[in-house]
């Protein structure tokens, strides 16, 4: 059987959730399986860990991409099953509603996988696909909802809007929230079975869309167990803080700087707790990309005059994340919506004793290995924060349930799993 994958998001350089998990499906199922030959789908070569399925790191093997003669990319894998085609685009947006869909047209695998919700236009039958979460049908403001998809050119911006109104029978426009709502109900409506990573959002779809419960299928994260765990080498740890100017004890953060995560929430009440009590002398290093809601965060560090005690670090590769954790004295996930939330269990595994939100899906994948608080109240996370930093008694009881809540998760366990789905199409 041949089976097609979308591996352009796996493929971007600055990965957050859907991509890491796109990412590392892609190499669980060259691990596991023999059987199948496989077509992953790019709008740009396939480079470091894609291109070499053998790799350990994301940031692994930078290497000039290579051809066969039919034109596809050659891919290193265990089994020799996997090789890349390219699809060139000329648009930075709508690749895989206009040339994915090209292909698909006349060249079709005999199942597709999406690991992402947007599925082409055009597509096998067998088609399957995952969606991560609907926090766009759920929150009020965590989206940019005006930007359009395309930018750069006011004719094509016009034709792309006109299709797209075609498309979809003029119930959306080409803003980022529309794209996220009909590219979803399509995917919902068109594809033949439907992943989702928890059963917290498997139920918000049938609440919502009221699709049937025998098309979703619930398959939990990973995580990189290789990578993120307790880490003994000190001397490396200190090399690592020392690379990127950390110092100190520090509360971490992970994921993208945005509304929807709550970042500047969680730099308020850092503020709180750095005020009511001055002898916690911890630094907040927050690890992401900026996205919507960057500029607030960025105002509240200067206006509580943290410009020295909150550190942005930006995007930093995965190959020295494990060793930021590991210096860590705690972790904070202060999401206001999330499917999953991979950071949390890569923290666990760590042993990080950790807080996070109170919210239904931090509960179903946590349970009661870490600190929960109210994700609206500042003061809430500021005392959450206080306890796992001066408690150790809950401290050390944290890190012993965060280690066996951790290893019920990995990206082996996930890929086996959606292999099984696939196969069943």
């Amino acid at each position: 059987m041949i089976i097609g994958i979308d591996a352009s998001r796996a493929n971007r350089e600055h990965k957050t959730g859907t991509e890491w998990y796109s990412y590392y499906l892609i190499k669980q199922l060259a691990q596991i399986d023999s059987k199948n030959q496989y077509i992953l789908y790019s709008d740009k070569p396939l480079n470091k860990g894609l291109s070499d399925l053998l790799s350990t790191f994301a940031d692994d093997n930078l290497v000039e991409p290579k051809f066969d003669k039919y034109g596809y990319q050659i891919i290193k894998s265990p089994h020799n099953n996997f090789k890349a085609k390219i699809l060139r685009w000329p648009f930075s947006y709508l690749w895989t509603l206009g040339r994915f869909s090209l292909e698909m047209m006349f060249r079709r695998p005999d199942v597709l996988f999406v690991p992402a919700h947007t599925i082409p236009l055009i597509h096998p039958k067998r088609t399957i696909t995952t969606i991560h979460d609907i926090a766009f049908m759920r929150t009020d403001n965590i989206y940019q909802s005006e930007v359009s998809l395309v930018q750069n050119s006011a004719i094509f911006k016009k034709i792309s809007g006109f299709l797209v109104k075609i498309i979809t029978l003029g119930r959306y426009s080409l803003s980022n929230l529309d794209y996220l709502k009909w590219s979803t109900i399509f995917a919902l409506q068109a594809a033949k079975k439907i992943i989702t990573v928890s059963n917290f959002t498997k139920s918000e779809i049938i609440d919502v869309y009221g699709t049937k419960d025998k098309k979703l299928k619930v398959i939990y994260n990973g995580y990189n167990n290789d990578a993120y765990k307790l880490i003994n080498d000190k001397e490396k740890i200190n090399e690592i803080l020392k690379k990127y100017g950390i110092k100190g004890k520090y509360f971490l953060y992970v994921g993208r700087l945005e509304k929807k995560k709550n970042t500047a929430r969680l730099v308020e009440a850092f503020a709180i707790l750095k005020e009511t009590y001055p002898e916690i002398d911890y630094k907040l290093i927050l690890i992401g990309d900026a996205s919507y809601g960057y500029d607030e965060i960025k105002y509240l560090i200067d206006e509580y005059g943290l410009e020295d005690k909150v550190i942005m670090l930006g995007w930093v590769k995965e190959a020295d994340l494990p060793y930021i954790h590991n210096g860590a004295s705690a972790f904070i996930f202060p999401t206001l919506y999330e499917g999953f939330g991979i950071p949390v269990i890569q923290a666990l595994a760590c042993g990080l004793p950790t807080a996070v939100s109170d919210i239904k899906v931090m509960k179903e994948i946590c349970h009661d290995s870490v600190v929960y608080f109210n994700p609206y109240s500042k003061d809430d996370i500021a005392c959450a924060m206080y306890n796992i930093a001066v408690n150790n008694e809950s401290r050390h009881d944290l890190l012993e349930k965060g280690f066996k809540r951790a290893k019920d998760f990995s990206w082996r366990k996930c890929a086996e799993e959606t292999l099984r789905e696939i196969e069943k199409l």
